[in-house]
């Protein structure tokens, strides 16, 4: 995420802001009304390890292994079980496999001998498990665990977009969901991940967003950026308009 992305707009009141983001969230829910988790998932304990692979990998890869993994594992003591060697096989595809084999097998062993095999509900005891950061916590709590959302599952989608909106002043991730959490109401935290994802794929690109025809582009302080950005880059240089080719870059 660049740092050039905007501030909140100048002289803009935290209940201006506030405003703002609920109509840009009410816009995005009518946009993808459809909007959820990618990852798919039949239970906790399933989201939960997919989560975990997920890290640096596309949810689509991670659905690419996980139906042999669960067949292998279908609950947290089988995947205590399971030889690391194997797992590492399992998973490979999603990357970085030797870590992530290490931390699900950590994790079904933790959840079968503390927890009974049961996924906990809080964001302490779940980032207690091996592979398990405040994103993928909330992430769990947000999709199977509802009424207990005690935060924001902030990735790279929300960073972006966020920054870009101009409804945020933070960097750190942790720093940013606690400024969302006081900005948005309690209702929408379990929808502005699953929303800015959708919305990040389909329209807020990076590293250039398509801003026409984008359903909040009018509340956006950095429409005007990108727009102006687009065009200069659109005109032809210098040398082209002379009839000479363009030096590449």
């Amino acid at each position: 995420m660049s740092r050039k992305e905007p501030l909140p707009p100048r002289g803009e009141r935290v209940g201006a802001r506030r405003a703002r983001a609920e109509v840009v969230f009410a816009r995005l829910r009518e946009t993808y009304p459809e909007s959820r988790t990618a990852l798919t998932h039949r239970n906790p304990y399933e989201l939960l390890i997919a989560t975990i692979l997920s890290a640096q990998c596309t949810d689509e890869r991670v659905n690419q292994v996980t139906p042999a993994l669960f067949e292998r594992c279908p609950e947290p003591a089988a995947l205590a079980d399971t030889p690391l060697e194997v797992l590492e096989a399992l998973v490979q595809p999603t990357g970085f496999f030797r870590q992530k084999a290490k931390n699900i097998q950590a994790t079904g062993r933790v959840l079968s001998e503390r927890f009974g095999g049961v996924v906990p509900h809080t964001i302490e005891e779940l980032t207690a498990l091996h592979g398990v950061a405040r994103k993928t916590a909330n992430v769990v709590i947000s999709n199977c665990f509802p009424e207990q959302a005690a935060g924001i599952a902030v990735d790279t989608h929300v960073q972006r977009i966020m920054r870009r909106m101009g409804l945020t002043t933070a960097w750190d991730p942790v720093d940013m969901e606690r400024e969302l959490v006081r900005l948005l109401a309690r209702e929408l935290w379990n929808d502005v991940t699953h929303l800015l994802i959708d919305h990040g794929r389909a329209t807020c690109r990076a590293p250039r967003p398509l801003c026409p025809g984008c359903p909040v582009a009018d509340l956006c302080p950095s429409r005007d950026r990108f727009e102006l950005s687009g065009r200069a880059a659109a005109r032809p240089t210098r040398g082209a308009r002379r009839g000479s080719p363009a030096k590449a870059e």
